[in-house]
């Protein structure tokens, strides 16, 4: 604690500085990250555990899915192997999509070409589909037990949509072009054609990006969800051919009539897709769907192929090398349909069980604290505030692990059907993907078993999340470690770190997305209207604070309608856990306080608080978050819950009008 703090700060003046400034003096940013932090300590630890179970040699006593995600790993690190093979993968894969046309030139005929046909293709290989328009199965949010086909904007290719707004000059958008550009002549383009007809792909995504809506104005679900047929969906645009794209999309698992309900989000911009994709050339279609397929090869690919992807990521991010081989296998392992498997290792091999009944005891007392605000809120309707209540306790918690992954038997249910064998890792990637979209896909007629294990198997991540429509709060084994948790350590030291991350997960039920679902975690609209003003009241509060604070590094504000959901939840998040230290004290008498340092066991939970998000970015990383962020900078995640504190002024003496105790604050819950 004392490494990472200033001591000589004001903590009323500025606690980011007295909980963290020797961290954020002598910390530099590694060559190969965007930023420091010391979630990145937990991070490198487990990737160390997670490396070890994945080079050990593959033996007849592994079971299958150990089998699978040591193989994939092998596969990834063959550098000789992906390099011998060169661009060859992708140029075969190119082939069955019936060639790029930037790279074909004249031997690309558009009489033979249809943008659907490309798509099915582009399922059939194993690669995402969802590039004019986003098509999936997934919960019906108003009965969400059920499962529904839904439709929505696509994904683009760059991070945020607010990139492809600005000039064609901007720096952002020509390290985007200068990419594809790279690539196609890589791949045997000619430089004068790539830049012509690559620009002409860019200027459609651009229109594309132009009808989407802002991120901070897809908040709103009740508003976006609109259930309608196909054969309505069909009117609604009609110039795409829905009957027949969703049933080839749906086989061999699913065939579907005009009658068949469709959640649609994004109403608006499927009829403007539609007079797009009708005006714009069969070339300039063809060459924007297959730059997504060779974008999503590349990491698969030869160190050309990377060096491009380097380059552009140092334009777009600040990054300024590659992280290491090895690094990289583990995180494709880790962060792919794979987690499960390697879950279940490393919880056998190295999670302490302990852990999990400690967490477990934390997650008790800070759900009673927040309770005990559900109770005492003075601006919530008697009826809201018993429906609440009522969510509150139906909230599911998933701590470490669900013990089903220790049976082999589940995980090898659950990876059936997925076979890789020693070869090219584009191949094993597209394979992964193809066993992802099917597993989603023939499950639109099942029902949705809301405390399914698999929902909760992803063991081995620092990460913890709430899941709306299970109602659901998920803290995986990886996260629960380091300076966030230790079961030997003072509690304070643990309601101030893993604490604050539990009462944020939980008042994210009650952020301004997550009060849209009940109890059930169906979309419904539980509030009585005048609460709901009230709501809406203190919510802008939190919009106009944040929308305030400035980065700067880049001279630029926070987008406080963007960020309002985890701004919600920090500021909730860290009430909760001050008031379940409290009680937890009660229960078990005042802790011993740390020798060497002058402060009282309230004043070590507030900076354990801050020490969670000390950290550092690059300035052009910055500028992503604050563009295409949920999340605030490190900085304004302690100042900004901090200052909307009267227990932290209150424990830290600050004068009203310091600039960490405002006469003015701001508080949702």
């Amino acid at each position: 604690m004392m490494e990472l703090m200033d001591e000589s700060a004001d903590p009323c003046v500025d606690f980011e500085r007295f909980a963290c400034g020797s961290y954020l003096d002598k910390t530099i940013i590694p060559d190969d990250r965007t930023s420091a932090d010391l979630w990145y300590v937990i991070e490198d630890d487990l990737k160390q555990k997670i490396r070890k179970i994945l080079g050990e040699n593959i033996t007849d006593d592994d079971t299958e899915a150990t089998k699978i995600m040591k193989t994939y790993y092998n596969t990834c690190m063959n550098i000789d192997r992906i390099e011998e093979r060169g661009l060859v993968p992708l140029h075969e894969v190119l082939a069955q999509l019936g060639g790029w046309p930037v790279v074909e030139g004249d031997q690309w005929l558009p009489s033979n070409y249809h943008w659907t046909h490309n798509l099915y293709d582009n399922k059939k290989l194993g690669y995402s589909f969802n590039i004019l328009f986003g098509l999936s199965v997934f919960n019906d949010l108003k009965n969400s037990s059920w499962r529904i086909i839904s439709v929505d904007e696509p994904s683009l290719g760059i991070p945020a949509r607010e990139y492809l707004l600005k000039p064609f000059n901007d720096s952002n958008v020509q390290a985007y072009y200068k990419y594809q550009i790279g690539m196609a002549i890589l791949l045997g383009a000619d430089r004068k054609r790539a830049e012509r007809e690559l620009k002409e792909a860019i200027e459609f995504e651009t229109e594309i990006a132009k009808i989407t809506l802002p991120p901070a104005e897809r908040r709103n679900y009740t508003k976006m969800y609109n259930k309608i047929t196909l054969h309505d969906l069909q009117l609604h645009a009609p110039e795409i051919p829905w009957y027949e794209y969703i049933n080839t999309m749906l086989s061999p698992f699913v065939s579907i009539t005009t009658a068949e309900p469709i959640a649609v989000y994004a109403t608006d911009f499927l009829k403007k897709m539609g007079k797009l994709i009708s005006k714009t050339p069969k070339r300039t279609l063809a060459n924007y769907i297959i730059w997504h397929a060779v974008k999503s090869s590349v990491s698969s690919l030869n160190q050309a192929a990377l060096d491009l992807k380097l380059e552009y990521n140092k334009n777009l991010r600040g990054l300024k090398k590659e992280m290491p081989r090895w690094e990289k296998c583990v995180q494709r392992v880790t962060y792919s349909r794979l987690n499960i498997a390697i879950g279940a290792s490393y919880v056998n091999k190295y999670f302490k069980k302990d852990a999990k009944y400690a967490a477990d005891e934390m997650v008790m007392y800070i759900q009673e604290a927040f309770n005990d605000i559900l109770h005492n809120v003075e601006w919530m309707d008697e009826g809201t505030r018993q429906r609440a209540l009522n969510k509150s306790d139906s909230i599911y918690k998933s701590i470490a692990y669900p013990p089903e992954i220790l049976d082999e038997s589940n995980i090898r249910e659950y990876y059936d059907g997925l076979m890789f064998t020693k070869g090219d890792f584009l191949q094993q990637n597209r394979n992964l993907t193809k066993f992802v979209v099917h597993s989603i896909f023939k499950e639109l007629r099942d029902k949705v078993k809301k405390r399914d294990w698999k929902k909760y198997g992803m063991a081995a991540i620092v990460n913890a999340y709430y899941d709306p429509l299970s109602n659901a709060i998920i803290f995986p084994a990886g996260i629960l470690q380091g300076h966030l948790f230790d079961a030997e350590r003072p509690m304070y030291q643990n309601f101030g770190g893993i604490g604050l991350v539990i009462g944020h997960e939980i008042t994210h039920g009650f952020d301004d997305t997550g009060k849209q679902f009940d109890a059930n975690g169906d979309l419904f609209n539980w509030w009585e209207k005048d609460t709901e003003i009230k709501y809406l009241e203190k919510s802008n509060c939190i919009i106009a604070q944040y929308g305030n604070f400035t980065v700067p590094e880049v001279g630029l504000n926070l987008n406080g309608k963007l960020t309002l959901g985890e701004n919600i939840a920090d500021n909730g998040g860290i009430k909760e856990a001050y008031y379940g230290y409290k009680k937890w004290i009660k229960d078990h008498g005042a802790e011993h306080l740390l020798p060497g340092l002058p402060y009282t066991s309230s004043q070590l939970f507030w900076i354990s608080a801050g020490n969670v998000w000390c950290g550092k970015t690059r300035p052009e990383t910055l500028k992503e978050y604050l563009v295409a962020g949920r999340h605030s900078p490190y900085r304004f995640r302690i100042m900004g819950p901090m200052m909307n504190s009267e227990e932290f002024a209150r424990d830290f003496n600050c004068p009203v009008g310091s600039p960490m105790n405002p006469k003015d604050k701001c508080e949702v819950w």
